[in-house]
């Protein structure tokens, strides 16, 4: 559980939620009487541009997009249990990265004061990103709280208040799963490393252990190549022959032996 993946993932639930929000109050008020909700467009741009004050080309299309977009969330009222469920859901998604972010950096912190830290950046530069993600993360419930509570129609803000309670719930009983699966993959990783370590080490010795035999063969070799050329007399094998062995050489073959 990587916390800048899980930041991600939280960052992407509040942007859905927030969307979701804005689509739900738009079809929210453009239902039901559409006339009347047309008939004030009207009504508002006709006291924009009287007569004598005629609307630009570019004005007009904006009040036509706008009547025609009222008319669509309209077509779309049917959708809003669709996307109340999806505003619910993505609100669960970020509470649950939320946890799961703030319990490894809780985690971490506990860990930094009785463990060596080897990563490649330091202490207090993961302490500071700790500390500005988990500002972030908490910056941006409070803005889906605005938004639910005081923004939007008052069932969403029921909802924020139901998915906040059960997920702190769910919170407390997540955070024992996260801190003990987190343990298990510390020792894991410690044993691991300890198993590489052993092999990098046996590596290391065969390695050492090889290049002296190469290099004792290598001089036996160079030894032997240079006796050969200094003393022909003790034979061109390896090993150079002994007195018994050079007589035997130099007797006639039926003679040897005997």
């Amino acid at each position: 559980m990587d916390p800048l993946t899980l930041f991600a993932l939280a960052n992407t639930a509040v942007a859905a939620v927030k969307k979701g929000c804005q689509l739900y109050k738009d079809i929210k008020s453009a239902a039901g009487d559409v006339k009347g909700v047309l008939k004030d467009l009207d009504n508002q741009f006709h006291k924009l541009h009287p007569p004598e004050k005629p609307a630009t080309v570019a004005q007009k299309n904006a009040y036509i997009e706008e009547k025609n977009r009222v008319v669509e969330l309209n077509k779309k009222s049917g959708e809003t249990v669709g996307i109340y469920t999806e505003i619910g859901e993505q609100l669960g998604a970020y509470y649950d990265n939320l946890n799961k972010c703030i319990t490894i950096f809780e985690e971490e912190e506990r860990r930094s004061k009785t463990e060596i830290y080897t990563g490649d950046a330091s202490l207090g530069k993961r302490a500071l990103q700790r500390v500005l993600m988990k500002k972030q993360l908490i910056q941006m419930g409070t803005e889906l709280q605005e938004i639910m509570i005081y923004q939007s129609p008052p069932e969403l803000g029921a909802l924020w208040t139901e998915v906040n309670a059960m997920m702190k719930k769910m919170g407390d009983q997540q955070k024992t799963l996260i801190i003990s699966q987190m343990q298990k993959q510390a020792v894991q990783d410690r044993r691991r490393a300890a198993r590489m370590k052993k092999v990098r080490d046996e590596a290391i010795v065969g390695v050492f252990i090889l290049v002296i035999i190469i290099t004792m063969g290598g001089i036996f070799m160079w030894v032997a190549y240079d006796r050969q050329q200094k003393y022909p007399q003790y034979g061109d094998g390896l090993f150079p022959t002994t007195e018994r062995q050079r007589l035997e050489d130099a007797l006639p073959k039926r003679y040897v032996g005997r």
